[in-house]
């Protein structure tokens, strides 16, 4: 493969992911109901309004859940796998193949999204505890919900919050399982962002 054929796919595999990423959060953010007029809300309301928009006059939300943007998740993994597959010169996958691996390449950003959202939190708790700044209180909305859970069972000791810890090992296990499933389903690692 030369230099110009990697080069063409790390960039669209990069402007895909990135637009995968500002889409799940889209998804994530009203799940947990956060703050809608943050202004990294609006940002990612607002690029990913294009394709959402008109998908939600047919398939509208349901039980509080953006089933638009959840949907277009899965289709826009499902394109990644198309492109980098057509891009590597490895053919295109069946139908039912990219209907199995886009949910468990969309599990494995969830996991990673939370993952460095929980680590951002942790960080920034040690630099500017109480912060109000945007994009702290939206990682604080995204992560709570994941976290409150196992603050009941690991309360505060002594000043310090070993919740992270066990969230971190059940993420860390959820990656296991999820890399042995893609393995298992022929899903190649280099086709999923963190996997």
């Amino acid at each position: 493969m030369g230099a110009l054929n990697e080069i063409a796919i790390y960039l669209v595999q990069t402007a895909l992911s990135l637009y995968l990423v500002a889409m799940l959060l889209r998804f994530l953010l009203q799940l947990v109901r956060a703050d809608f007029y943050n202004p990294v809300s609006q940002f990612l309301v607002k690029i990913t309004n294009p394709l959402v928009l008109p998908l939600r006059r047919v398939l509208p939300g349901f039980g509080g859940i953006d089933l638009s943007s959840l949907v277009l998740c899965l289709l826009l993994q499902m394109l990644i796998f198309i492109v980098l597959l057509g891009l590597y010169g490895a053919g295109f996958p069946s139908p039912i193949a990219l209907l199995v691996w886009a949910p468990i390449g969309l599990l494995s950003l969830l996991l990673n999204v939370y993952f460095i959202a929980i680590i951002a939190m942790i960080i920034l708790s040690w630099l500017s505890p109480g912060g109000g700044h945007p994009v702290v209180m939206l990682l604080y909305q995204l992560t709570e919900p994941v976290m409150s859970p196992f603050r009941r069972l690991l309360p505060p000791m002594g000043g310090f919050d070993f919740s992270p810890i066990m969230v971190f090992i059940l993420l860390n296990v959820a990656q296991i399982i999820v890399r042995n499933l893609a393995g298992g389903v022929g899903l190649h690692p280099a086709l999923v962002i963190g996997l």
